[in-house]
């Protein structure tokens, strides 16, 4: 049984061999015959793969160029951007020189339109002179026909003149024998008159010099005593913030005035130095005071172009008077009446004012600014200093130019009028203090020292009720003294520490004041 086994395994194992190697000869046939077939398929792939190895040798150097390219955009966009980081801050510059070309623009604008506003106003001023200049060209006209009349007239008086001096002459001869006796008796006549005079004259001296004491009048309203040499500071007062350039005294009293840039007007006892009261409402820096003869008022002259009038007792502002076009640098009171008030601008005019009426009353047209002024002591002249150095004399209810003298080689800063109303006291810029006479214009005496310098175009100067001296403040702080009779300095009176602008002696002859740019007043005794 084992036997037949081994042998049908045998068998199966040779027919499995058998069926193995036909299979493997089979298969052999069908591989030489699909050759050609794989051969063709295999070409076209290694051809393509050759392409393909082409193709991506290709794309690697295109992609080369690409990171190249890619390279230089990014330097390219970099440039670009730091480029326009450069315009953005280009832009940003010129923006912002644009705004401030506009704000020079709107600056430039509103300066314009203000110089328009000025043009317009001194058009207006300009048509104004040019109406008042028609209007004293047909007064003139007018006092030229009438003057002409009156020569016509004064011919027909001389000839009528003529003929009876020579009617007079036969006359004469028939009482000539006449004549000797009327003539002694006229000699004696007048021996006696002149006696008479020359008596009048002694006592009108003795009423004028009594115990070193001057009256004006018989019942003794004003007096001062005989003005003494300042020399030592009495009291030093912090008047003003920014600078003092107007003080003066109450008439007879030794009450003081001063105004300031601070815009206020201060009330000051000088025996005490105390402060009596303030004024307020000026709307300009104070350039110079004046108080009636009554001392009711005050007035101010302001860099505003206005007056301002405060009553004295009260403190109340009573008036603004209103026509000046420029600063007003100068005003006075007359000494006669409590109502005339003269005043002097920038703007060419002097102008005089009714404060009853409130209104100007006279506007006096010339072509040099008048920098300083007053009245005379009758109150009929007005007497002015002007830029071109020149003083002039005015009559105040015609305004016509009575006379004029060059007082000055430079801008005159200040006149002030003696006591007596027979001395006008002028300075100037050249350094000099001239006494005119009022009546002739002649220059009485000439005032000067080494060191003094006028400190500026509106320093005010004065001359002690006496007549005896003259004050005056110096730019290096000094106040000088001169003795008019001697026309020397007799004091040098140092205490302040800035340029002195204003002076002012008591209406009693005592004390002297000064104020400076540092708005410090110095009473002098």
């Amino acid at each position: 049984m084992d036997f037949f086994r081994s042998q049908d395994e045998e068998i199966a194992l040779n027919a499995i061999k058998h069926a193995v190697k036909a299979l493997r000869k089979r298969h052999l046939l069908e591989e030489s015959a699909h050759a050609p077939a794989l051969i063709a398929l295999y070409k076209p792939l290694a051809y393509q793969g050759s392409v393909w190895k082409e193709k991506a040798e290709n794309l690697e150097v295109e992609l080369q160029h690409c990171y190249k390219a890619q390279t230089q955009l990014s330097e390219q966009l970099v440039a670009e951007v730091a480029e326009s980081r450069a315009s953005k801050a280009s832009v940003q510059q010129r923006e912002a020189t644009i705004l401030d070309v506009q704000n020079e623009l709107t600056k430039a604008r509103d300066e314009c339109s203000h110089l328009t506003e000025l043009l317009e106003e001194k058009n207006k001023a300009l048509e104004l002179v040019i109406s008042e200049n028609e209007e004293l060209k047909t007064q003139l006209e007018e006092i030229t026909a009438r003057a002409k009349n009156a020569e016509d007239e004064n011919k027909t008086f001389i000839d009528r003149w003529m003929l009876e001096k020579m009617r007079d002459a036969e006359r004469a001869i028939l009482i000539c024998n006449i004549g000797s006796c009327i003539e002694t008796k006229a000699n004696a006549l007048y021996e006696d008159m002149l006696g008479q005079l020359k008596a009048r004259g002694i006592e009108q001296l003795a009423r004028q010099q009594v115990d070193g004491v001057v009256r004006r009048s018989e019942e003794g309203a004003e007096y001062y005593a005989e003005s003494a040499v300042p020399s030592v500071s009495k009291r030093q007062i912090h008047a003003h913030e920014g600078g003092c350039a107007a003080i003066v005294f109450e008439n007879s009293s030794s009450t003081l005035a001063s105004g300031g840039q601070d815009k206020t007007i201060k009330i000051w006892d000088t025996d005490t130095g105390s402060l009596r009261r303030t004024l307020c409402g000026c709307l300009g820096s104070i350039l110079d005071l004046a108080i009636t003869n009554d001392n009711s008022s005050i007035i101010a002259a302001s860099s505003s172009n206005n007056l301002y009038i405060w009553d004295a007792d009260s403190g109340r502002m009573n008036h603004t008077l209103k026509g000046h076009k420029d600063k007003v640098c100068a005003v006075d009171t007359s000494k006669v009446s409590r109502f005339h008030v003269v005043s002097a601008a920038y703007d060419r005019t002097i102008k005089v004012w009714d404060l009853h009426k409130g209104k100007c009353i006279n506007t006096i047209n010339f072509h040099s600014n008048c920098s300083t002024i007053c009245f005379s002591i009758d109150g009929q002249t007005i007497c002015s200093g002007h830029v071109d150095g020149s003083l002039r004399l005015w009559n105040m209810q015609t305004g016509k130019l009575l006379s004029e003298v060059a007082a000055h080689s430079l801008a005159v800063t200040s006149i002030s009028l003696s006591r007596s109303g027979n001395v006008i006291l002028t300075s100037g810029r050249d350094g000099l203090h001239n006494l005119f006479d009022v009546q002739s214009l002649e220059v009485c005496s000439t005032l000067k020292g080494s060191g003094y310098k006028m400190p500026s175009n509106w320093s005010r100067s004065c001359i002690s009720p006496d007549e005896n001296y003259v004050a005056a403040g110096s730019a290096d702080g000094s106040v000088y003294i001169w003795s008019v009779s001697k026309a020397s300095i007799v004091s040098t009176l140092k205490e302040h520490t800035a340029s002195v602008l204003c002076c002012s002696w008591g209406g009693v002859g005592k004390p002297l004041a000064s104020s400076d740019k540092n708005g410090i007043i110095c009473t002098w005794m």
